[in-house]
């Protein structure tokens, strides 16, 4: 049985190559910085900001959401932005911040795996 890690440096590698393949290096870019942008800004405003840019960053927010998704089935029935902005609002504190902490723990994968497939 794979550990979490494991898991998420799957599907990282995975998502990478999808995100490489579409949008090239500027998906690698905007993985390296997306951590620090939710850091500044909070998990809810940059999911929404992702999906206002559309193109490559709604490409890398779907990644994103599919594995929060994956994660947190009970929070998020969908990985549809709508569905999952409202599961986010609705969320308890406690679970607000594992969903956040959850996602610096996939894109710190994501990160180092898209700038590995890239070069």
């Amino acid at each position: 049985m794979a550990t979490l890690e494991q898991l998420r440096a799957q599907d990282a590698w995975t998502k990478a190559a999808d995100g490489i393949a579409l949008h090239g290096r500027d998906y690698v870019n905007d993985a390296k910085g997306l951590p620090a942008l939710i850091m500044n800004s909070g998990l809810m405003q940059v999911m929404a900001y992702l999906e206002d840019k559309g193109g490559r960053h709604h490409t890398l927010a779907q990644h994103l959401r599919l594995w929060l998704q994956g994660r947190f089935p009970q929070q998020f029935p969908s990985a549809d932005f709508a569905a999952f902005m409202q599961a986010l609002m609705q969320a308890a504190p406690a679970d607000y911040q594992a969903i956040t902490a959850e996602a610096f723990a996939w894109l710190k994968w994501l990160r180092q795996m898209a700038a590995a497939r890239q070069s």
